[in-house]
């Protein structure tokens, strides 16, 4: 992904909507919120000025008038620049055909899963799927008043998207659940054995590592043919 002079995703929320027209840093606030692009987009109300002054200094957006509605405090309209549909336009092609690796957060999790006993994990990933499943039920809920309404799907896609991802993280845990449950999961020997020995005797993973034969049986003996660093 190229290193943007202003990478904030927000800034690229705040472009796109002033591709549409010129508006004041409010105005977008609104907008996004109304069209619920806050769902797939952070939108930080008090990090929106601080970003509208760090484009309006690279030159892609600039001001072009100021406004005063009632009694409100006067508010700068500002609008897309050549410079700013550019960066526009190249943003949106890199987001749409450039696939990025993500950090998923559950990703990082479950690459230290052995530091919880296996039964407190299962207890965390299942309080994990009730909230995951129920912003599935709520998606759907969502999507099918759209539908009713005949709601152009083009401009929900994104919501497709996120429940598509929703559906294979809920999928994958379930499946995961079952199997730390029923020691299907392969290493739930290992995971099980190292547990009870570090809660029964006090002796740690550093501990455990040194001589695994001893701890988790001949079948673990290939553990001490692995680099120290890796143990």
């Amino acid at each position: 992904m190229a290193r943007r002079k202003v990478g904030n995703p927000l800034a690229f929320a705040v472009l796109g909507s002033l591709s549409e027209r010129p508006m004041h840093p409010y105005e977008i606030s609104t907008s996004l919120r109304a069209r619920g692009k806050d769902q797939s987009i952070k939108l930080n109300y008090g990090s929106l000025y601080s970003i509208v002054s760090s484009l309006e200094k690279h030159g892609f957006i600039e001001a072009l008038e100021t406004v005063r509605e009632g009694n409100r405090p006067e508010r700068t309209v500002y609008q897309l620049t050549d410079a700013g549909r550019t960066e526009f336009d190249d943003w949106l092609t890199e987001l749409v055909g450039t696939p990025a690796r993500e950090f998923h957060p559950l990703e990082a999790g479950l690459a230290y899963l052995l530091g919880l006993p296996p039964d407190r994990a299962v207890e965390l990933l299942e309080r994990r799927l009730v909230a995951v499943d129920d912003e599935i039920a709520d998606t759907v809920t969502m999507h099918e008043k759209m539908t009713a309404i005949e709601f152009p799907r083009i401009f929900w896609v994104e919501s497709e998207f996120r429940l598509a991802l929703l559906r294979a993280e809920s999928e994958y845990v379930h499946q995961l659940v079952d199997e730390i449950r029923s020691d299907r999961l392969d290493g739930s020997k290992f995971w099980r054995t190292a547990w009870k020995v570090y809660l029964e005797e006090g002796i740690g993973p550093a501990e455990q590592l040194k001589d695994p034969v001893k701890y988790f049986g001949q079948e673990f003996g290939w553990m001490q043919a692995m680099p120290p660093e890796a143990r």
